[in-house]
């Protein structure tokens, strides 16, 4: 982990298209901005975890059992011997 220290009007590049600023500090708290394209997603890391579990669970719903892979996997293989 690479870490810095900043002072209030500060910033960080991230390679070259990502600014990040520190705009303001209140006791523990630190208020930062953040200039990236729009195609950029940016998500405080709770709500991405929130949302990356969300879609290991709506993946996992959709893929049939282990022994119905195996069943299928057994059928195609049959299937290009011949």
């Amino acid at each position: 982990m690479l870490v810095l220290k900043r002072k209030v009007g500060e910033s960080i590049m991230i390679g070259e298209d990502v600014e990040l600023i520190v705009l303001e500090k209140e006791g523990d708290t630190v208020k930062i901005g953040i200039h990236a394209p729009r195609t950029i997603r940016v998500f405080r890391k709770e709500l991405y975890e929130e949302i990356r579990q969300a879609n290991q669970r709506a993946f996992a719903s959709t893929l049939p059992p282990m022994a119905d892979l195996q069943k299928m996997w057994q059928k195609k293989s049959k299937i290009d011997e011949n």
